[in-house]
């Protein structure tokens, strides 16, 4: 299944509206996305996903911004930013849940380790990667088939994120194909 990541900063450096890809990922019928803006304004961030809304009928996640939570059907975080809640993670994806209710939630994660102790936590899903480099996170360690391995370990749903294409093809311990700059240029 694909997951279609919504990178703001992406789409203005490849010349395309948040208008044009959200029309795109429905017309695609793609079930979930995610909405990530590192570096936008809290009100610009609440305008996008309105627009999103418009035109993208299926799952909308925010990343890290739960203050939008109630303009999207879940919440993805990173590493850093779980732990801006509590540094004890089953107590920071407690008050995730407190704030969100039962909206989804999903964990990025780089290794085994961070693996089992997602096992451990009241998620919905885990983001995997990075499969491949990509100019987006330069800096990620790069897993290769590493990451299908990895993926056998987790008891959550696994989205496989990093220079995933479309034509990829994955064992069932993947559940979504996190995909990002493969739609912008298809």
């Amino acid at each position: 299944m694909i997951y279609a990541l919504i990178d703001k900063e992406g789409l203005v450096f490849r010349g395309l509206s948040i208008k044009e890809f959200s029309q795109k990922i429905q017309r695609l019928n793609i079930p979930i996305a995610q909405y990530r803006n590192k570096i936008g304004s809290l009100s610009e961030k609440k305008e996008d996903l309105l627009l999103i809304r418009q035109f993208y009928h299926g799952k909308l996640i925010i990343n890290d911004c739960i203050e939008l939570i109630d303009y999207a059907d879940g919440l993805h975080v990173g590493q850093e930013d779980i732990r801006q809640y509590d540094d004890d993670l089953a107590l920071a994806v407690k008050y995730i849940r407190k704030k969100i209710g039962s909206k989804l939630v999903g964990l990025s994660t780089h290794n085994k380790e961070e693996i089992l102790e997602a096992n451990q936590l009241n998620l919905d899903y885990i983001g995997l990667g990075a499969y491949r480099g990509t100019q987006t996170k330069s800096d990620a360690k790069v897993l290769g088939s590493k990451a299908l391995e990895l993926a056998k370990l987790s008891k959550h749903s696994v989205g496989l994120i990093g220079g995933v294409k479309l034509t990829d093809k994955f064992a069932k311990q993947i559940t979504y194909k996190v995909i990002g700059s493969d739609l912008y240029e298809n």
